[in-house]
């Protein structure tokens, strides 16, 4: 197994950053790298929910997802278990720093070949998307 970690403080508390994952229209605005949008066919935000989807990249490729929620703990920690290649679980862990958020971003594919074969597309990828959230965050405090 091989793991991607990041973390970030975002300027919002848990609860708010929770929010912007257990709400499927606003999940569906920020999630992915830098210059993608997404299509939700289901998004069961609970434990053991199904969440499939299509990302669409800048340059009109399509890249369908399929995942479960495996975890979810209110304000707390959300687990999801990508199913379609590459396979890969990601636990995000939301921690209160004052009225900010610690995030820790943890991304454990299954293969370490498949993980070594995409690292140049998933650690800036994984920063971007932390970046599309906390833009997502700023945009419901405005």
């Amino acid at each position: 197994m091989s793991i991607f970690e990041t973390s970030r403080e975002l300027a919002a508390s848990p609860a708010e950053v929770f929010a912007a994952f257990e709400a499927p229209a606003r999940l569906a605005r920020w999630w992915g790298p830098a210059g993608f949008r997404n299509s939700f066919d289901v998004c069961e935000f609970r434990p053991g929910g199904a969440w499939q989807f299509t990302m669409h990249g800048p340059d009109g490729a399509k890249y369908w997802n399929e995942s479960t929620f495996l975890e979810i703990e209110r304000d707390r920690k959300v687990v999801i278990q990508h199913l379609s290649a590459p396979r890969f679980r990601l636990t995000v862990t939301l921690v209160p720093k004052g009225a900010a958020t610690w995030l820790a971003w943890e991304q454990a594919f299954e293969d370490p070949a498949v993980a070594e074969a995409v690292r140049h597309i998933v650690v800036p990828a994984n920063e971007q998307n932390l970046d599309r959230l906390a833009a997502e965050l700023a945009r419901d405090a405005a």
